[in-house]
């Protein structure tokens, strides 16, 4: 069986490190056999990648990219805790979108995390999820994504 570093491999993606913390909160925490993210936002390279709300100044696919890389940095927070091939299983995915009022496609926007996490877990990353519209995030981000995983041992 693949392993989930192989399969970032076949993928061409490298996982960066863990976004440092912008407030006073560890990037994620290990209890028993379950993992939590804190609430990752689509930073590459130190430099949040999008501002604005989806229905406005950003489309519902850009979204979803930026969603793709909130669950890619829940990853590395993940494999800087535990290592990624520790996780046997994604078990909920919660997904923010800062949305104009009138937006209503948020489930389609928290997608590009939850495909993300299929491409790299297979059957093990199908999970529960919340796709939630909020008038703002931090850093006027787009998206932010936490996880939930379980982890062998």
């Amino acid at each position: 069986m693949i392993t989930p570093s192989e399969r970032l491999a076949e993928l061409g993606i490298e996982l960066p490190s863990a976004p440092a913390p912008l407030a006073s909160y560890v990037p994620a925490v290990r209890s028993g056999n379950y993992v939590f993210t804190s609430g990752q936002l689509p930073i590459v390279a130190g430099e949040l990648q999008a501002t604005g709300k989806v229905g406005s100044e950003v489309t519902a696919a850009e979204a979803a990219g930026y969603a793709r890389t909130c669950a890619l940095n829940a990853l590395a927070a993940i494999h800087a805790l535990v290592g990624i091939d520790a996780v046997t299983r994604v078990v909920k995915v919660v997904g923010f979108v800062a949305s104009t009022p009138d937006f209503t496609g948020q489930p389609a926007v928290v997608n590009g995390a939850s495909n993300f996490l299929g491409e790299v877990f297979g059957e093990a990353g199908c999970h529960a999820r919340s796709a939630v519209g909020v008038a703002v995030l931090p850093m006027d981000a787009p998206v932010e994504v936490e996880l939930m995983v379980e982890v062998a041992g």
